[in-house]
């Protein structure tokens, strides 16, 4: 069996890449964003059975280009760029470093809210242009304004708490959580995500993206929520109508947005968010940072060799667990 592990990316951090030699196993690095024919060609040159994903997209054909593959560990928790079904038919789990990296994401996002309620960046232009715009300027206070989430993860919560310490009011959803997370965190928990919208100025969006979440936050949605609202992102771009978007803060209906993800990724130099100076534009690195680098690294990698080993690991980390056992029931029906 080959001992190496494939990162899909140029980067890991070195305390992740110590636990992979502390294994015995060495790791290769694919370009930014490669596609899954470079991928898949990585693949059957380095025989890895296991892969780091970061950037580029692992499906089918990557799978089947690497039958020795026996798991695949997401660099984070957004695994729209893995074929997790894809995976499961083959009987390799996916795995998510849960957590890992959600104080720095939230702090990203606290940080493009402030930028963006607060215009820092026009202020900021307009003083290095030569212009003192203070004769004339009306800022905005986001203390007890409410913060809506959208989703009630690791992130969300994080997020939240750290916007509570601001004076926003919170509440959210997620059908799919508890009521004791939205309890521990002083959040109102809303019905549908359209009665959140009616209530939030500043909406934050923490779920993933999914069939039933592309899009979610269209026109319509957009128009639910209160005039002079702003919209931050850093889960995934597709959760947006970015047109949408666009258009809604043209018209003055929302007061800008914070956006760290885009649905293509990276954006075209012509994308429309360029020409919208009320929209605050970071490249995907809400969780780029030191510490949260070496946290998801080393949880990510830790992962591979748990499966690799064939010890127990938290249930919740395999993101298609239940994929996995029903592709398994299947085939325990077929043989019988």
């Amino acid at each position: 069996m080959s001992k190496t592990i494939l990162v899909t990316g140029p980067d890991l951090d070195p305390a992740a890449s110590q636990v992979v030699a502390d294994h015995g196993y060495q790791t290769v690095h694919t370009p930014a964003y490669a596609d899954s024919a470079v991928i898949s060609e990585f693949m059957r040159k380095t025989g890895a059975v296991g892969i780091v994903s970061r950037m580029g997209r692992v499906d089918a054909e990557v799978m089947d280009a690497s039958p020795q593959l026996k798991v695949i560990s997401k660099h984070g928790v957004g695994v729209d760029n893995i074929d997790i079904q894809a995976a499961a038919a083959r009987g390799i789990p996916v795995l998510v470093a849960t957590g890992a990296n959600a104080v720095s994401v939230a702090e990203h996002a606290i940080a493009l809210l402030l930028a963006a309620v607060k215009r820092i960046l026009p202020l900021d232009s307009g003083l290095r242009a030569g212009r003192w715009e203070k004769p004339g300027f009306s800022g905005r206070e986001i203390a007890g304004s409410t913060m809506g989430l959208m989703g009630m993860g690791a992130i969300a919560q994080a997020t939240g708490r750290i916007g509570k310490g601001l004076g926003l009011k919170l509440i959210g959803y997620d059908p799919y959580a508890p009521d004791s997370a939205f309890e521990a965190l002083g959040a109102t928990r809303c019905a549908t995500f359209e009665d959140m919208l009616t209530q939030t100025h500043i909406l934050s969006l923490h779920c993933p993206l999914t069939d039933k979440t592309r899009g979610i936050l269209n026109a319509d949605a957009l128009a639910r929520m209160p005039a002079g609202g702003y919209v931050i992102n850093t889960a995934r771009g597709g959760l947006i109508d970015e047109a949408a978007l666009v258009a809604s803060i043209q018209s003055g209906h929302l007061a800008g947005a914070g956006l760290d993800t885009f649905a293509v990724e990276p954006p075209a130099p012509d994308h429309p968010f360029f020409a919208v100076p009320e929209i605050i534009l970071t490249p995907h690195i809400g969780g780029v940072t030191r510490q949260a680098g070496a946290r998801v690294g080393v949880d990510a990698v830790r992962g591979i060799f748990q499966i690799l080993d064939g010890q127990l690991i938290a249930p919740e980390r395999i993101i298609n667990r239940k994929l996995l056992e029903a592709s398994q029931a299947s085939l325990a029906s077929v043989e019988k």
